[in-house]
């Protein structure tokens, strides 16, 4: 099944903007999984080294990245979208 992960790289002064737009940034992810095109998103171990997320299509990773609250404020300093084959999944 093919899915899309979103890749975001973090910009320099992430721990200081992060907390200022976490919960506007909460609330675009929570909105996407309801919608069921989020499937997850997180951090890798250090924040410093960027976060990835993973969706059902390209154009929700997208409008996603497009309109987030990090996106907008310079939390991330760049954003790209890689299609997946993922191996394992429930049937």
């Amino acid at each position: 099944m093919k899915k899309y992960v979103l890749f975001y790289e973090s910009a320099d002064d992430i721990r200081a903007k992060a907390p200022l737009h976490f919960p506007a940034h909460r609330a675009r992810w929570e909105g996407f999984r309801a919608g069921g095109t989020l499937l997850m998103i997180g951090t890798f171990a250090n924040p410093l080294e960027g976060a990835m997320a993973i969706f059902t299509t390209r154009e929700a990773a997208e409008e996603f990245a497009r309109g987030d609250p990090f996106v907008l404020n310079g939390v991330v300093r760049n954003w790209y979208v890689r299609e997946w084959n993922e191996a394992i999944a429930e049937p």
